[in-house]
């Protein structure tokens, strides 16, 4: 399934709604259980569903707060019980600051108690239940892989940890010099020749084509044969996008890039996205005026130096503007090591500065960026024309993040940890790059919510 212009797999959104309904069925029983009178009047009358809403909203946003729709994968039982106990204890604290503002949108006491035990009880028993049963029959898709180089290997083993994606790897077909290892636990089927026998043995759903050199070895007439006969073939970097909701740059070619008849930005979008960029930098701005204030005299008063950290960065089209950030670090600390990525436990950054760097915060400046035009909310970090240079030269691809306006938040950073290595770098540029190739308002909103997230949980920053 697609929504917001990424691949989710059938299994997440069918666990969503069965817990919705779940939920709803806990606390409509505690309704039965405690009332005494007739439910519906509660229900119908009384407000009782939309307390019931409320109270099922709070719960499902921390669900989504503890990572528990992007994988379902359950590592302990144990740990799944106190993430839903956190779950429950917010919706808790929720309900008790409700009851000092607005006190008919809180639920009885005891229909609080006995709905939230009931869903204690029945909401980790579904997810184990769920994790067994119906992931696995959801798991029937059986892949072929029609040969054994690096991105065939890594989408084979995302799918072996991600069961929830509905895809079983069944085997590898290609020829026995081929230098690249399988996963142990799947087998080499047999050489490319005998592709044919393979597939009528197997019966595959899907084949993915992932040979590390097709010149004289790709089967094109036994490929033609099978398409017609009904089973879809994929290239491996298709198939890797679709896993990891990133482009393959060791599988790309320049060719895929120039005739996509997807490719963004299209214009439109893009126009768009600066429009509803400078409304939404500009409410921030006046909602967090007070906020920005006190940061600045915390810069100020806890460090010597200016309040804001003013830096060249690369933006559109190769263009170089001055970012501002609340200043993080020393206010001479680059004057020995020159331009260099942060890192973690940087001896440069100040007391505060860490604070401000782990919830984020030290960005918001970058507000005053997008009301300027030389930013959105949303794109591709902007990086510094030092590392620009270097990157170009050794990463392929890398200049084409710059066609469309880098942004405060993005792909990369809600995906990716803050990374200082070049590898890091080839991460994050694979997530720039599809989210270019699927800018859209959808996209934009759900990267947002989950910069939130991100930011109130401080994840991933340095």
């Amino acid at each position: 399934m697609r929504l917001f212009r990424i691949y989710f797999p059938p299994s997440v959104p069918a666990l969503l709604a069965s817990e919705i309904v779940l939920m709803f069925f806990c606390y409509v029983l505690a309704v039965i259980l405690v009332v005494d009178f007739d439910p519906e009047i509660f229900l119908l009358y009384d407000g009782g569903l939309g307390r019931i809403g409320l109270m099922v909203a709070a719960m499902l946003t921390g669900l989504h707060f503890q990572d528990l729709y992007t994988n379902l994968r359950i590592r302990s039982k144990l740990l799944l019980v106190q993430q839903f106990c956190l779950v429950i204890g917010a919706a808790f604290l929720l309900q008790a600051l409700l009851s000092y503002s607005k006190s008919s949108w809180v639920l009885p006491r005891w229909i609080m108690l006995i709905g939230s035990l009931c869903a204690l009880v029945l909401l980790p028993a579904w997810r184990i239940l769920y994790g067994r049963l119906v992931t696995s029959a959801l798991a029937a898709r059986r892949v072929l892989f029609l040969g054994t180089s690096p991105v065939a290997v890594d989408i084979a083993r995302r799918f072996a940890t991600r069961p929830e994606l509905g895809m079983t790897c069944i085997g590898f077909v290609d020829d026995p010099q081929e230098p690249d290892d399988p996963l142990p636990d799947v087998p080499l089927l047999g050489p490319t020749a005998e592709l044919h026998r393979i597939v009528a043995e197997t019966n595959p759903d899907l084949i993915v084509v992932g040979l590390a050199e097709r010149r004289q070895r790709l089967p094109m007439s036994a490929l033609l044969d099978l398409r017609f006969s009904g089973i879809p073939i994929q290239e491996a970097a298709v198939a890797f996008e679709n896993a990891f909701s990133r482009v393959c740059t060791r599988e790309l070619r320049p060719s895929q890039l120039i005739f996509s008849s997807e490719l963004g930005p299209q214009p439109g979008t893009a126009r768009l996205q600066s429009v509803y960029s400078f409304a939404l930098a500009l409410l921030i701005a006046l909602l967090t005026a007070p906020l920005l204030l006190l940061i600045a005299v915390l810069v100020k008063l806890t460090s010597a130096g200016p309040v804001f950290h003013r830096q060249l960065r690369v933006g559109l089209h190769g263009a170089t503007f001055v970012l501002y950030k609340f200043r993080s670090m020393y206010a001479d600390a680059e004057e020995k090591t020159g331009a260099v990525w942060a890192s973690r436990e940087d001896p440069r950054i100040t007391p505060v500065g860490r604070i401000l760097r782990r919830l984020r915060i030290d960005e918001l400046p970058q507000l005053f960026n997008v009301l300027r035009g030389e930013m959105s909310i949303v794109g591709p970090r902007p990086e510094r024309p030092e590392f620009v240079e270097t990157l170009t030269r050794e990463i392929p691809f890398y200049r084409q993040r710059h066609c469309v306006k880098p942004g405060i938040t993005g792909w990369a950073q809600i995906n990716h940890k803050y990374g200082d290595s070049l590898e890091d770098t080839i991460i994050k540029l694979e997530y720039d790059l599809y989210y270019i190739k699927n800018l859209a308002p959808a996209l934009d909103a759900y990267i947002i919510l989950n910069t939130l997230k991100v930011m109130l949980l401080a994840r991933g920053a340095q």
